[in-house]
């Protein structure tokens, strides 16, 4: 009796088992078409067509590696992939030290620090919108916001998302300005520090730079790396800024070409949708050397507590 009990137990844990199963798969069954439907599906038809000429108007023709050689005399590629080398390479840095800074000055107690927490996070939730990209057209104009608060001082203005020398610069400030997210990473990490390290540097005569260099920023790498990271992939990709500061062009003469908007420029601009294919590949590549650069490049800065 008791081993046909055993066997009638675990056929009911089986079957138990298999509607779990089925229930799981039911409710993974979205994501799962999100994955080849929306990801995964795109993903290998725009492989398909960067071996292809196609015009998005015609049946794509089988070209092979044209689209890839190209790249080596195109122009413009050259020229945005040095504006947007440029703009992440200045704007991440200035991003996350500037997070960084305004984290710790929250971290040390400031009344109201839920309110001012939000505030400084709604710049990165507004950031990539029209309407800020047109706001900040309209700031740094040549009749803008900032030429009138330089007027006050009798500093004459220019145009400044008008001349090559300083357009990239204000998207730079604007993407300096959208600090809120990685600022609120890193006051969470903050956070985590013990207290017990700050009691005993200071014990040891420890001044203020020096527990910030000797215990924060240690303890604080993970978190640095991670940001980092997270910025870069999020700088690449940049491209609403750059479209409505320069009208689509990525002008004046270029310095706002990202490459993000040059890719689009020649897909739905000149409907050289094979070649557009082949540049969001290269862009792939060129973020994931990066963030592959940054995994091999943490063992030596970034530090655990294990």
């Amino acid at each position: 009796m008791s081993a046909t009990t055993e066997l009638r137990n675990l056929g009911k844990h089986g079957a138990t088992a298999k509607r779990q199963n089925k229930t799981a798969f039911l409710f993974l069954l979205p994501w799962f078409l999100g994955l080849f439907v929306v990801t995964l599906g795109p993903m290998l038809a725009s492989l398909f067509l960067s071996f292809t000429d196609y015009n998005l108007l015609q049946p794509a023709e089988f070209s092979g590696l044209d689209n890839f050689t190209r790249m080596l005399t195109d122009e413009r590629l050259h020229s945005s992939l040095g504006v947007t080398f440029t703009y992440v390479l200045v704007s991440v840095p200035l991003q996350l030290a500037l997070a960084l800074a305004l984290a710790i000055v929250l971290d040390r107690g400031v009344r109201g620090l839920a309110f001012y927490r939000s505030m400084f996070y709604l710049p990165s939730l507004l950031g990539a919108s029209v309407a800020i990209a047109v706001l900040w057209r309209m700031v740094f104009g040549a009749d803008g916001l900032f030429n009138e608060g330089l007027g006050l001082f009798g500093i004459e203005g220019r145009g400044w998302i008008s001349e090559p020398e300083t357009a990239l610069g204000t998207l730079i400030t604007l993407n300096v300005w959208t600090f809120g997210s990685p600022m609120v990473i890193f006051l969470a990490g903050l956070r985590q520090i013990p207290r017990m390290y700050y009691e005993a540097a200071s014990v040891d005569g420890a001044s203020k730079w020096r527990q910030f260099r000797s215990v924060t920023l240690p303890l604080l790498t993970p978190i640095i790396f991670f940001n980092l990271v997270l910025q870069i992939i999020h700088a690449f990709q940049s491209f609403t800024q750059a479209f409505i500061v320069s009208g689509g062009t990525g002008g004046p003469a270029d310095s706002t070409l990202f490459y993000s908007l040059y890719l689009y420029q020649r897909g739905f601009g000149n409907f050289d949708m094979g070649y557009a294919s082949a540049l969001a590949w290269l862009l792939l590549l060129i973020v994931g050397a990066f963030t592959a650069i940054n995994f091999w490049a943490s063992k030596y800065w970034v530090f655990y507590n294990d």
